[in-house]
């Protein structure tokens, strides 16, 4: 094996012809592939295609320079077989490593596209999705936020899909014809602008960087052209050497070049670096001196390495290891070849422990996305279910919706699935939502038409109301009035716009008619409101009247206060609970007065025949009363004969004895009481002539 061919494997710089297919760093395979498939404008997808555009032109454009480093890495193509037969030998963790920095190539701020945060878009409903968008576009460079816009338009486009299909179908339940059918919102809208501000932003950024990646690239053939000079200058070695430090500090300083240029020419750059320091055993000081610094180096390099395959943070320990392998190939050269194989196994043994840990770590993330299949499976059947279940009210619908809504939101938190089925469960949901939008449609067109034959029906019996608020015939109307108003209850729901509308016009005539009806009879029955007042008046005296203390004084002025209250004559009909009012406040005031028990109660039963004979002659109350006289005179008397026929279980008790003492005064007591209830009876009757 050539020193050359040591040189190419100890740097671990080989050309990758194809990129690997292991996920990029910190990207999910749900999201490294194709996205959903969602109706997209003509103008959108042409300004998605302009940045890969602009990046083809960047390789047809340095297509010469191109045929200048193949035709140099030809014409050393000996040199290279076995170099090429030692690089099939590296294994893919390294293969991997160099594709994705070859794919970093054109753009040096990449590591910071990688420090992005990247969110759950699927979880984010779309005014959540815009400002996100928005957020990206104010607080990070254009060119490292690309895979979060894409990412966020394709979760946009598909949430507006869904949208979009409910919407239509609404139209088109509604009467629509299908052609004519077109819906925004304000959330699409903005959407749509910050999604062009992006697309102009990008590609102004690519066509910049176009012209800088070609003059980068110009820059570095001249420079690689320059080392190749310095093979047939005749100088002091020192001074050549010098010159060489300098080529290279150029080198690493000559900027991004495009990513289909980089191993190219990377590996023609240290072909003639590697003839160089052969070019410079003349002076192997110097040459040791660089193996030796590199030597340093790369052990450093080594041990951070070994370090980070100690890190479970598998992305961020990928996204370090891309940069020290950009380190190892772009800013150290050869060591001596004694060192060569030996530190190069030790760094590529670092790196494959990252890259099994990292290739572990997502085989347990397709694992998590089996996981959240299953969870969106089973929200699918619930919401299929609750669509095959036809509510038959607007209150049951309204609880399937709210059911559907928690349901559409756990789905979208539920998580990513396997790319493979992610259309196909996606479709799925859509589908489920939409049987049951259907369902629900059908019900509210339904619904609607109920309600417009109610409207039509209170709209009739607005009009009976309005021709008849002004009819002075209220014997007539009035009922007619109330009827309508009892059959407007009886009419159900109307659509909501109309509601409180036809409900304000309905109650405006009714309250129209009734107000003047009112106005009239009150008119005509003047006297009885007067008299109320007057009642009202005789009312408040009597419960601020103190008593005096003599009761024959004091019965004749309540006496006195009923006549008056009789006097005053009848109030109006909805006014008459007064009285009652009245002769409580009497019954009160006879209870203040320290009389005999019985003849307080006659008093009181005298003021209260008084109540009842006001009642415009009704001998109905009066008929009652003496019901209920009679009933208690009968339930009296039966307590009589029980105490007597008690008495005779006490024949052989001395009469002094304490139970037969009480049994007599009870027998006395109920006599008593029977006197006053007849003495109540003979008065009743006097009433009745």
């Amino acid at each position: 094996m050539s020193e050359n061919d040591n040189l190419l494997k100890a740097d671990g710089k080989n050309e990758v012809e194809k990129e690997v297919s292991t996920p990029k760093e910190e990207t999910t395979p749900e999201v490294e592939n194709k996205t959903e498939v969602t109706p997209e404008s003509e103008a959108e997808t042409k300004a998605e295609t302009e940045s890969e555009s602009t990046k083809e032109t960047t390789s047809e454009k340095t297509a010469e320079a191109e045929t200048e480093v193949e035709s140099e890495t030809e014409t050393e193509s000996e040199t290279e077989t076995e170099s090429e037969t030692e690089t099939s030998k590296n294994d893919q963790h390294v293969d991997e490593i160099e594709a994705e920095n070859a794919e970093d190539a054109e753009d040096e701020s990449n590591v910071e596209r990688h420090e992005v945060e990247e969110k759950d878009y699927h979880a984010m409903s779309m005014q959540d999705l815009a400002t996100e968008l928005n957020r990206l576009l104010k607080h990070h460079k254009i060119q490292t936020i690309s895979k979060q816009v894409n990412q966020i338009k394709s979760e946009f486009n598909a949430k507006f899909s869904e949208l979009l299909d409910q919407k239509k179908e609404e139209f088109i339940e509604e009467g629509g014809n299908e052609i004519d059918f077109y819906y925004t919102n304000d959330t699409k809208k903005l959407f749509n602008q910050l999604y062009k501000d992006y697309k102009q932003s990008i590609s102004s950024y690519y066509k910049e960087r176009e012209q800088n990646l070609k003059q980068n690239l110009e820059n570095r053939l001249a420079i690689i052209e320059e080392i190749k000079g310095l093979l047939s200058v005749e100088e002091n070695m020192g001074t050549t050497y010098k010159t060489f430090k300098e080529l290279q500090d150029k080198w690493r300083n000559a900027g991004p070049i495009p990513r289909d240029k980089y191993n190219n020419a990377w590996n023609t750059y240290h072909h003639h670096v590697e003839r160089f320091y052969d070019f410079l055993h003349l002076n192997n000081d110097l040459r040791d001196m660089d193996f030796k610094h590199n030597y340093e180096q790369k052990l450093k390099i080594i041990e951070q390495a070994e370090e980070l395959a100690k890190d479970d943070n598998v992305n961020r320990s990928f996204r370090e290891l891309q940069v020290l392998h950009k380190l190892w190939k772009e800013e150290l050269g050869p060591v001596a070849k004694e060192h060569r194989e030996e530190i190069w196994e030790r760094f590529s043994k670092a790196t494959k422990t990252i890259h099994d840990k990292r290739q572990a770590y997502y085989a347990d993330l397709d694992k998590a996305y089996e996981k959240n299949l299953e969870k969106k499976e089973n929200i699918i059947s619930q919401i299929q279910a609750i669509a095959e279940d036809k509510a038959s009210s607007h209150g049951a619908w309204q609880k399937k919706i709210k059911e559907i809504e928690a349901l559409r939101e756990a789905f979208f938190n539920a998580g990513k699935v396997p790319l493979k089925v992610n259309e196909a469960t996606w479709a799925k949901f859509k589908d489920a939502v939409r049987t049951f939008n259907r369902g629900k449609n059908k019900f509210y067109k339904e619904l609607k038409k109920d309600q417009y034959e109610n409207l039509k029906k209170k709209k009739d019996l607005i009009k009976i109301a309005e021709d008849n608020k002004d009819s002075e015939d209220f014997k007539t109307v009035t009922p007619l009035m109330k009827k309508i108003q009892a059959d407007w209850k009886k009419i159900g729901h109307v659509p909501r716009r109309d509601s409180d509308k036809i409900w304000k016009q309905f109650k405006a005539a009714c309250n129209h008619y009734f107000d003047r009806m009112h106005a009239e009879r009150k008119a005509e029955n003047q006297h009885l409101y007067d008299a109320f007042d007057k009642k009202v008046k005789l009312l408040d005296e009597l419960k601020a009247m103190e008593l005096s203390g003599d009761n024959k004084a004091d019965v004749e002025t309540l006496k006195t206060k009923i006549a008056d209250w009789k006097a005053i004559g009848h109030v109006p009909q909805n006014k008459r609970y007064i009285d009652g009012k009245f002769y409580k406040a009497i019954d009160e005031a006879f209870d203040k007065l320290k009389m005999d028990k019985s003849k307080l109660e006659m008093v009181k039963f005298e003021s209260k025949l008084e109540n009842l004979a006001s009642n415009d002659n009704d001998t109905r109350l009066l008929d009652n009363e003496q019901n209920f006289i009679r009933k208690k005179i009968s339930e009296v008397k039966s307590e009589i004969n029980q105490l007597e026929n008690n008495l005779q279980f006490f024949s052989n008790v001395e009469s002094d004895n304490p139970l037969v003492k009480d049994v007599h005064k009870n027998i006395d007591r109920h006599k008593k009481e029977l006197d006053t209830w007849k003495a109540k009876l003979s008065k009743l009757k006097g009433m009745y002539s």
